[in-house]
């Protein structure tokens, strides 16, 4: 019994730790499972990480790829650019040089067209006429209708302007004109003369005289009988009205008019032109100088003849006299005038070389005379 009783306990507890074994080998089991199982996510993980990561290295292989790519391009986009900006300086270097050498070419011609035109004034000076044309009545015929044409024909008028050649002498000079032209020739050839005076001889240089340029022109002048000119016409009214107070005012027998057939205005310059029908009427106005015209107030014009004018047959001409000679250098050691004849009588003389004598005129030091040409 006593063995019984003392098996007992030890079969309790050996099936007892068997339990507890079989407890901590399922519990086991369970914990091999849960790490299988996180094992296999950690291996899904694992896959998923190298796959993305070959992803990403592929796609940074690309990058780079494009990266050098996009290097590639920059550097040649800067050689490009470098290229244009050399290219554009050259034409930048280039255009500024263009400009100076414009600039340049603007300044000379500048000059150029300032000279010319001193050049220009000089001319105009030199060939500008001055002339005082005396007043001269002129008595003008009417032309029998069997003689004359239409009257309302123009007035014609033709007049020829000529400029005498001048030559102006100086104090200490003598113009002499000789008869024969050989004369003056063989008196050229001398480059000093000797002329005797009273009680002392005097060299005088013969000279060739160079006259100034002259000009001849006609200035044909025609004159009409029927149209009017008008000036100092105010702008007060519009143009139109103007006209008809002009045509009304003109037409007017009483005050001088007659029949108008045209009008015309400019108000910018406040000038105008009467055109009559009948011949004679703008004659009879044009004397007078003014006519009253009733616009908003009564004005004072001035009224003239219509006429138009041509220059013809402009010449100009220069050359030196061939019977003329210059006397040059001449002291004053006598008396004008005694002087003078002592020059005549030495020129005349055949044995001087000279001849008869046309004319002679000798200026003392200190004065100046212009001598005037006329042709032969």
């Amino acid at each position: 019994m006593a063995d019984i009783c003392n098996n007992r306990p030890i079969n309790g507890k050996m099936d007892g730790g068997a339990e507890e074994e079989g407890s901590e080998l399922k519990v086991a089991k369970m914990e091999l499972e849960k790490w299988k199982t996180q094992a296999e996510k950690a291996d899904d993980v694992k896959a998923r990480l190298i796959l993305e990561k070959l992803e990403e290295d592929e796609a940074k292989t690309k990058a780079q790829q494009e990266m050098i790519a996009c290097v590639k391009k920059q550097e040649e986009c800067q050689k490009e650019f470098t290229q244009s900006m050399d290219t554009v300086q050259e034409e930048i270097l280039k255009l500024g040089k263009r400009r100076q050498d414009l600039l340049d070419k603007v300044k000379r011609c500048q000059a150029e067209l300032e000279a010319k035109r001193v050049e220009s004034t000089q001319l105009k000076q030199k060939f500008k006429i001055y002339a005082q044309i005396p007043d001269t009545e002129v008595k003008f015929s009417r032309q029998n209708k069997e003689e004359g044409d239409d009257d309302s024909q123009p007035i014609t008028g033709v007049f020829a302007i000529s400029q005498r050649p001048t030559v102006l002498l100086q104090g200490g000079q003598a113009l002499i004109t000789f008869e024969e032209e050989k004369v003056a020739s063989q008196i050229l050839k001398i480059a000093k003369c000797t002329v005797s005076c009273e009680n002392m001889t005097l060299d005088v240089k013969p000279k060739r005289i160079t006259m100034d340029p002259a000009v001849k022109f006609e200035v044909h002048l025609d004159v009409s009988r029927k149209e009017l000119k008008l000036s100092n016409v105010p702008p007060s009214m519009p143009e139109e009205r103007i006209k008809d107070r002009l045509e009304m005012s003109f037409s007017r027998p009483s005050r001088g008019g007659g029949e108008v057939e045209s009008v015309e205005y400019d108000k910018n310059t406040g000038t105008g032109q009467i055109t009559f029908l009948l011949p004679g009427v703008a004659e009879r106005l044009a004397l007078r100088g003014s006519y009253h015209v009733d616009l908003d107030s009564e004005v004072n014009m001035q009224v003239g003849p219509s006429y138009k004018y041509e220059l013809r047959k402009f010449q100009t001409f220069c050359g030196a006299p061939r019977r003329t000679i210059l006397l040059d250098d001449i002291k004053d050691k006598e008396d004008e005038e005694d002087l003078q004849d002592h020059l005549e009588i030495h020129f005349q003389k055949p044995s001087n070389y000279g001849g008869e004598i046309e004319s002679i005129k000798y200026i003392s030091k200190g004065k100046t005379l212009q001598a005037f040409f006329s042709e032969d």
